[in-house]
Formats: structure tokens, C-alpha cells, sequence
């Protein structure tokens, strides 16, 4: 039974398939490949892009979806979360696709072997889809064939680091591939790792080949770092003045913060990829999905 709780559960011939594959679904819609496959969606927390994107990817492909709204399940009449997904799993659909706030989850549920699990975000450790949806967006504009060919880029994460699933799947991916990942944050939103590390963006902006721009999750930390967004702003968002005429990919998981993550002139510029990440999240998960439910 294949699962999908980090982008390590992919080795590399996985890894090319489903850059092959999402390229080739970009192309052309394949045929109804799962017509007769059911899948489950269980987001304990918030979501628009992922959740969404899931559901056309394998609606896209021929499955059919049926959405668990956890607030209005039986967990709030104090069933566990393992007898929740037990009792999903009795149902016999093909897939379970699970976020959640620990990070632990998505592995404890695949333990049990019951159905496949796709992680689409748990805690602040893995978000294995975007990770890969990012890759497909780079390798896509640097016209590589290969995840290989990334080897050597350059790029630089920015924002609240330490909070973030999508950088700690990200780094590893991008570490696996031969990249040069470099963090630009406060000391507050740095994890704990033996990466390059950077206050100011300006230290590092010249070397880089791509930036990938975080959203700045106050919300998620006890002591205040910054009175409010807009100091933070002054610092890290990325306007025209900070990337100037440097030729540089500008990458971002969503949601965006205007004018504090990325200016509202950035996100107009043909450098900023936000929307293509979305676009190609959805070929990306239809290829995910393809080979988690045919395991092929």
C-alpha cells in the first residue's frame, strides 16, 4: 500500500514519473483513469488552494470526492480521531486525504494500513504536494527534464521559516535534489538547522535563482516579534525596488499577504509564479494521485 506522508516516500524513478506524468496531464487531459476510485478529504484545518485543488485534480481524473467537515463530525461528540478514521476506512474508499495541526498524524494513520494516506499538510513539518507542485513549477521554468537538473539552483526562503510545513518539505526535497537552499528570516522565525542563514535578503539577493516568499504567521508565535505586519514588511516583503532588474523566479505556497509578503506591483510581474503554482498544483496532484490509487 502506497502513502504519501512526505516527498521520501517517493524514490527518484516515483519522483520523475509524476514530473512526467504532471507535464503530460498539462498537455492533454488524460482519460477518466479513476472512474471507479473514491476518495475521502478530512481538513481539520483551513484550506482553499489544497483542498480545492485536490478535488478537481481527482475529479479531473474520473473520482468521485466526499468531504468530511471535521467541525460538524463525530469528533466534536469526542470520538478520537483514530475511531473517526477507522470508521471512514470501513467505508472502503481508496483514499484518505488528511490535513491536520500535529505532525505526527498522517504517519500514525498509515500505520494502520487500512486505505492510502496523502498528507496535504500536518503541523509544521510536512506539505509533501506543494513541495512537489513547486519543483514541477521550477524545473518547468528552467526548462529541465529531469528534478536533477535543479541541481545548483539557488534559493532563498523568506518569512516565517520556522512555522512552515511548506519549507520543511521543501528543504528537504530541494537538499535531495542538489539545490542551495539559503533561509532569510528573524532569528525568531529561523529553525534550528546547519543551513546559511540571513537576516536581510540584500545579503543574499545577488546569488539566488529563486525566491520562495512565506506568508509571516504572527498568529503562530507566543512573544510578539514585530509591533505589527508593517514593520515586518519594511524588511521582507518583495517589492520591484528590492528584486530590481534580477533575474529571478518568485515563488509563493498561498495565501498571500499584499504589500507584506509580496508587493501588489510583484505579484503582477511576469518573475512571480504565484498563479502557475496553482495551475500546476492541480496536474501535479492528478499525478499524485494516479499513482498512489494504481499504484504504478
Amino acid at each position: 500500500m502506497q502513502h504519501l506522508l512526505d516527498t521520501s516516500d517517493f524514490n527518484d524513478a516515483q519522483l520523475q514519473k509524476i514530473m512526467d506524468d504532471a507535464s503530460s496531464f498539462k498537455k492533454q487531459m488524460p482519460s477518466k483513469l479513476l472512474e471507479d476510485k473514491l476518495l475521502i478529504t478530512l481538513f481539520f484545518e483551513s484550506s482553499t488552494r489544497t483542498r480545492s485543488s485536490f478535488e478537481v485534480a481527482a475529479k479531473r481524473l474520473g473520482a468521485s470526492v466526499v468531504h468530511l467537515d471535521p467541525s460538524k463530525s463525530s469528533t466534536n461528540k469526542g470520538e478520537s480521531l483514530e475511531d473517526t478514521f477507522e470508521n471512514l476506512a470501513a467505508m472502503k474508499p481508496d483514499g484518505v486525504i488528511i490535513r491536520h495541526e500535529f505532525n505526527n498524524t498522517p504517519k500514525k494513520l498509515a500505520k494502520k494500513e487500512l486505505t492510502p494516506i496523502i498528507n496535504a499538510g500536518a503541523g509544521n513539518y510536512a506539505h509533501p504536494t506543494q513541495a512537489l507542485l513547486d519543483c514541477f513549477t521550477m524545473m518547468e521554468h528552467f526548462s529541465c527534464k529531469t528534478p536533477q537538473e535543479l541541481k545548483g539552483k539557488t534559493i532563498a526562503i523568506v518569512g516565517d521559516i520556522v512555522s512552515s510545513r511548506v519549507a520543511s518539505s521543501g528543504i528537504r526535497l530541494f537538499d535531495r535534489l542538489g539545490m542551495n537552499v539559503a533561509l532569510v528570516a528573524p532569528k525568531p522565525f529561523m529553525p534550528d538547522n546547519d543551513l546559511p542563514k540571513y537576516e536581510s535578503l540584500d545579503e543574499v539577493i545577488d546569488k539566488v535563482d529563486i525566491i520562495m516568499s512565506l506568508r509571516a504567521q504572527l498568529e503562530r508565535h507566543k512573544a510578539p516579534i514585530f509591533e505589527d505586519y508593517d514593520e515586518y514588511a519594511k524588511e521582507y516583503c518583495i517589492t520591484n525596488e528590492r528584486l530590481g532588474d534580477r533575474d529571478i523566479l518568485l515563488l509563493h505556497p498561498g495565501p498571500v499577504m499584499r504589500n507584506i509578503d509580496i508587493s501588489d506591483e510583484m505579484l503582477k510581474d511576469k518573475r512571480c509564479k504565484v498563479l502557475t503554482q496553482v495551475n500546476n498544483g492541480v496536474y501535479v496532484r492528478m499525478a499524485i494521485l494516479k499513482a498512489i490509487l494504481l499504484d504504478i
